[in-house]
C-alpha cells in the first residue's frame, strides 16, 4: 500500500460527529480517489485512508 503525505491536509469535522466533544471524526478533502479519516481527539494519531468508493458506500449506510 502506498504511503500518502498528509502534512498539508485540511481537516474538517464530520457532520455526523456530535457537538459535545464525543465521537468526533474528521476527514480531509483534496486527495483524489481516497478519503483520509482520523479521530479529532487524537489529531497526531493514526489516519485511516479509505478508498473513495468504499467511503461512498459507507455514507449510504448512515
Amino acid at each position: 500500500m502506498r504511503e500518502r503525505d498528509l502534512s498539508t491536509a485540511v481537516w474538517r469535522k464530520s457532520s455526523y460527529s456530535n457537538g459535545e466533544g464525543g465521537s468526533c471524526v474528521e476527514v480531509a478533502d483534496g486527495f483524489p480517489g481516497v478519503v483520509p479519516v482520523r479521530d479529532s481527539k487524537v489529531p497526531a494519531g493514526p489516519v485511516l485512508v479509505v478508498g473513495g468508493s468504499a467511503w461512498t458506500a459507507f455514507l449510504t449506510l448512515l
